[in-house]
Order: C-alpha cells, then structure tokens, then sequence
C-alpha cells in the first residue's frame, strides 16, 4: 500500500471507530446503565447505614455521566481505537494470507477484541460501583493493563510463530501450533499473576454477572461494528470497481 492509501485508510478507520463507539455507547446507555445505577443505589444505602445519613455532594451528575460523559469516552475511544486498528490493517493486508479487504478488517477487530478485552477480562473482570477495595485500584488498573499488553504480544507472537511454521507443518498445523501456545503462554499468567476476590457477600451474584455481561456486549459491539464498517469501507477504497459491479448484481438480482 502507498502512503495515500495508508492516510486514506486511516481516516476511514477513526470514522468507522466513530459510528462503532456511537453503536457501542447505545449499548451501554440501554443496557449497562440500569445495572450501574442499581450498584450505586447499594453503595449508597452502605453509606448511609454507615455514616448516619451523610451524602457526598456529586461533582458530576448522575445523568451527565450516563450520557454526555459516557458517550464522549466512548467516542473518543473509538476514533483512537479506530484509527490504530485501521494501521493494523493496512500492514495486515496480504501479510496474513490471501485475505481480502473485509477478511482482513474482520480478522483484526476479533483479534481486538479478543486479545484486548476478553483475554484481560477472564483474569480481570470489570466490577460495578460498591465492589473493590479503594487501597487495590491503583494495582487492579495496572495489572488489567499489563495483561492487555502481555495479551497482544502474545497475540503478534503467535501470529509470527504461525507464519514460520507455515511452510513446514501446514496452514492449518502451524495455526493450531501457534494458537495452542498462546493458550498455554496466556494460562500460566493468569496463574501466577495475582487475582482480586473484592465482592462483598452481600452484593447480589445476578447484579454483578448482569454489569460484566453488559461490558462484554459494549465490547463486542463495538469491535463487531468496527469491523463490518472498516471492512466495507475499506474494501471500496482498494477495490472500488470490485466493489461497484457487486452493488450492481445485488441490485440486478
């Protein structure tokens, strides 16, 4: 690819990790709200029972953080998850096999998502308001985000390993091979690294499942929107003909 296909790519993808971070933020407004507010009204009733009624005066409201604070961190996320994602592509493209352009952007955003959030999230799970020790969040934040880093080495490791083997063992073997040592690599980390058992007894299991399983789905919407956008949207940047007599067959038809 020439640097004005590069540049050109790039803007596609903040634009694509743009529309993502808007699905993702109707995601976690719908659905993940409820479950924060229900967390907070419990953190607040501790409080109260605690400290005989008193309230901390709010900096930011509530609703200003369920819409204006959460929307823009989630765009903001997007443009620069987006953009990033989209070099991955661009040095991606013929690099991984003989993938096309929506293979290709389909193939990094799972990888994204996989190796970004789910691999971090099994050792290192979000928790809602009124779970964690205030004293641990500096060490929770770090290790989450060493895992992230840890996860995607691990990630281009295997991919490289996989390409070396290739021409030995076969795509496929050298593929298994490679996944099978992420895997292995990846389990001994969640066994030496250390974990976090925070969740007081009395926060409800179904409240806490419900609030993980929501920042999973703003995740995979996110990524799965991403991809499907990046991937259309590339594919008519380097294969614009390819992609116009498609439309019109779909349309014939």
């Amino acid at each position: 690819m020439n640097s004005i296909s590069v540049r050109a790519l790039l803007v596609r993808g903040m634009i694509a990790g743009l529309i993502a971070g808007a699905l993702a933020f109707a995601v976690a407004h719908f659905l993940g709200e409820s479950q924060v507010d229900a967390a907070i009204a419990l953190e607040e009733a501790h409080s109260h029972a605690a400290h005989g009624g008193a309230a901390e005066e709010e900096l930011v409201s509530r609703t200003m953080q369920a819409t204006g604070g959460l929307a823009t961190a989630l765009l903001v996320f997007g443009v620069a998850a987006g953009g990033i994602a989209a070099l991955v592509v661009a040095y991606a493209l013929g690099r991984i096999g003989r993938f096309g352009p929506r293979a290709t952007a389909a193939l990094v955003a799972g990888a994204a998502l996989l190796t970004v959030y789910v691999v971090p999230f099994l050792k290192y799970p979000a928790n809602p308001p009124a779970v964690g020790n205030p004293d641990t969040i500096g060490k929770r934040t770090t290790l989450f985000f060493l895992m992230v880093a840890l996860s995607v080495l691990l990630a281009v490791a295997a991919v490289i390993l996989g390409r070396r083997l290739a021409p030995g063992l076969g795509n496929w073997n050298a593929t298994v091979v490679a996944a099978v040592g992420f895997v292995l690599v990846i389990g001994l980390a969640y066994a030496f690294l250390p974990s976090f058992d925070e969740v007081g007894k009395d926060f409800p299991a179904t409240l806490l499942w419900k609030f993980r399983l929501s920042t999973l789905a703003v995740q995979a919407t996110f990524w799965t929107g991403f991809g499907l956008i990046l991937g259309h949207l590339t594919e008519r940047l380097l294969t614009p003909v390819a992609a116009v007599r498609r439309e019109n067959e779909g349309a014939a038809a």
